[in-house]
């Protein structure tokens, strides 16, 4: 894609909010900044290796010094329940077309976005419901990288609080591994410069959300309700274009 100066500046302020939702967060990078990249133009197959990449990127640097603040044994557990349904996902993904795919990102966000602004969470409290979240997150992950809410749901139960964001960032990087391998194999066109260019604008954000993490924790529902009206804003004017 061609994009003018304004559009540039836009896309970095995107992938700067990105980066602090993702550390800040430990999850929703995707999730909060796809829906922001469609409105600019381009097609989650553009997009999403970008932010693969930067995912991969990010994800190593953080855990370079955190392996050991890692639950690997419910990781190993929940990749049995992941793993097939983001690999069948990924393939959805490539043979949709982008229109169908659009009009999914922008769906699955507009649900997020309700159940911030009312603050209901995503819970289950039976094993078979938590298999089901798991298996849901993973396709979603396939299809869209914005899966992370459904599994984090399940993490919650059973990962304590301070491995949590570790784990989960190696649960992504695992995903996105094999998402980003799978693009490769199949020829999909990735934009290596943008991607490598925006990395030093992401890395600003994703140091304010290293420092604003515990913050951001303890006021977990008031950040996530302004989050989710914007976002329902946004998702809502993206449908809204799509179909005009």
């Amino acid at each position: 894609m061609i994009f003018s100066n304004t559009e540039l500046f836009l896309v970095a302020l995107i992938f700067m909010w990105a980066g602090f939702v993702r550390t800040g967060l430990g999850f929703g990078g995707a999730a909060l900044g796809l829906p922001l990249m469609l409105l600019l133009g381009g097609s989650p197959l553009y997009w999403l290796p970008v932010i693969g990449l930067h995912l991969l990127f990010f994800s190593s640097l953080t855990l370079s010094k955190s392996l050991k603040q890692v639950d690997w044994k419910y990781l190993k557990y929940s990749l049995w329940w992941v793993i097939p349904p983001t690999l069948v996902g990924v393939f959805g993904l490539l043979a949709l077309p982008d229109k169908v795919m659009i009009i999914f990102v922008y769906c699955i966000t507009i649900f997020y976005a309700i159940t911030w602004i009312f603050n209901q969470k995503i819970t289950s409290h039976r094993s078979w419901a938590d298999k089901v979240l798991l298996i849901l997150g993973g396709y979603v992950a396939g299809t869209s990288l914005t899966g992370a809410p459904l599994i984090v749901a399940v993490y919650m139960r059973y990962v304590a609080k301070q491995y949590l964001r570790n784990t989960l960032f190696v649960l992504w990087f695992i995903l996105v591994s094999i998402k980003m391998s799978t693009f490769v194999a199949v020829g999909v066109t990735i934009d290596w410069q943008l991607s490598l260019g925006l990395i030093p604008i992401a890395a600003i954000g994703h140091v304010i959300g290293l420092k604003l993490h515990e913050k951001i924790i303890q006021n977990d529902a008031l950040f996530k309700r302004w989050v989710g009206l914007a976002l329902l804003l946004i998702s809502s004017f993206g449908l809204l274009k799509v179909f005009v």
